[in-house]
């Protein structure tokens, strides 16, 4: 059997579940933020699909997800009092202040803000704040990753378009 390197999931296997999931998403939520990384403005703002997602709006979108499923989810204060746009795809909708360091600051605060708003529940304590109703954390854990997941793959893909032009 050949012999691989180990990866950042070796490092956290023999961890408790909780950590498992923090682990994982710190490390999407790291690689969405790095994915502006190196690009100019113009480039980080291009449209390179029919929809409204570009780099920057990913990231800048990224930073409604945590604010909705760790700040309305648990605060039940609703988007209007948190500064939020009504639906996920306003949240991609650029400003003319937004930079790549703006949006870039923006999304660690905010994913900082999330870890501290969670660090005092437990996996199974049940959030009241969201509009599906009563959800557990580990619940909210999982569909944050999932979507942090799915973003990365497109900042990948919107990456590569980018080079290849």
């Amino acid at each position: 059997m050949p012999s691989y390197p180990p990866t950042f999931a070796d490092q956290v296997v023999t961890q408790p579940l909780r950590a498992q999931f923090e682990a994982f998403l710190d490390e999407h939520r790291g690689a969405l933020n790095r994915c502006l990384d190196g690009l100019t403005e113009e480039q980080a703002r291009r449209s390179l699909v029919a929809s409204r997602t570009t780099l920057l709006g990913l990231v800048k979108h990224a930073t409604f997800v945590e604010k909705v499923w760790f700040d309305e989810a648990v605060t039940c204060r609703p988007r209007t009092e948190l500064g939020l746009p009504a639906t996920a795809d306003e949240s991609f909708v650029l400003n003319a202040d937004d930079t790549i360091a703006s949006v870039q600051r923006a999304h660690r605060e905010a994913c900082e803000a999330s870890r501290r708003a969670a660090s005092s529940l437990e996996l199974d304590d049940i959030l009241h704040g969201n509009r599906r109703g009563p959800l557990p954390l580990r619940w909210v854990y999982l569909h944050v990753l999932r979507e942090l997941a799915q973003h990365c793959g497109h900042a990948d893909i919107l990456r590569e378009q980018l080079a290849d032009e």
